[in-house]
Formats: C-alpha cells, structure tokens, sequence
C-alpha cells in the first residue's frame, strides 16, 4: 500500500496485514504518549498524522494542517515520519546515537525513518524525539523558514524600455 483511502485510523489499522498493523500500532501508542498536546491525529496524505489544526495555524503553504509526524505501511517497508528531525542536525545526532547505542541500523531519508519490524527502532528513542517539539516551536520554526525564503527571493529583471 503506498497511499490509502481510509476515512479513519481504525479504518486504516484494519487494511494492514496483521503484522504492519501490530507494528504500526505500537509505533502509534510510543507517539500518542508522548506527543505534546496541540497536535492532532487524523488521516491526512494517506496515512496516519499528528498535526497542528489550521484553527491553530491557518497560514500553510498548502492550506492543509501543518503536519508533525505521519506514520505510513509503504510498499517495501513502514514508515515513520519525523518533521522535526529534518534540518535539525542536534535531533538527527540524537537519533542516529540512539540507534548506535541500541545496536540497530538506521534507515532515514529527510524526515522518513525507515522500518521493516517494531524491533528495527529504539521506541525509547522516538519518544524522546516525539516529545521534544511542542506545537509552538514547530510553528516558530516554519514560521522562520518562510520568513527566510521571503527575504532570499530574487526580484525579477527590471524591463528595459
């Protein structure tokens, strides 16, 4: 499956084969105990997300619900994805150290973490890093991201006459 339709999470859970389901759904009780409240889980780009609603934080580039983690059963393997680490070197260093020390191999692109099995990630270690962006600071950090794509934008040639 790389992009369900399902309406609801219990809805995606029960289209899982019965071992992504067991694993995903640990992978989403490590998430929902430590998310920091203000996120939201819904279904959103076809997989389960945690996100800041648009009541929060209307101003997204897409006009969908800022999106802090999703959570995904791809077609070669599952996925957690974790937005937070993305361009943050310290939290990428956490990760990539949690995974050392557990003596498991770490599979991340961007913000993709890779898995094939519950036993391929450090669970302690995901729910250090779930908990350690409260929703304010992911909007501070997008808001800075945009703000400095703002200022590095090229004006267009003047015509000449």
């Amino acid at each position: 499956m790389v992009q369900s339709k399902a309406k609801t999470v219990a809805e995606y859970l029960d289209e899982l084969p019965e071992d992504r389901r067991a694993a995903i759904a640990m992978v989403r009780s490590v998430v929902k105990k430590n998310l920091p409240k203000g996120y939201k889980e819904r279904m959103g780009y076809g997989m389960i997300t945690y996100e800041i609603p648009l009541e929060q934080y209307p101003d997204t580039y897409n006009g969908q619900p800022l999106c802090y983690i999703g959570l995904a059963s791809q077609k070669n393997h599952m996925a957690l994805y974790l937005t937070n680490v993305y361009a943050d070197p310290e939290q990428e260093q956490f990760l990539s150290d949690a995974f050392k020390k557990a003596g498991k191999k770490m599979d991340m692109g961007k913000s993709c973490l890779r898995f094939k099995k519950i036993e391929d990630l450090p669970l302690d270690a995901i729910g250090t890093i779930v908990a350690s962006t409260p929703p304010e600071e992911m909007i501070a950090r997008v808001k800075s991201v945009h703000e400095g794509r703002a200022t590095t934008k090229k004006k267009a040639p003047a015509k000449k006459k």
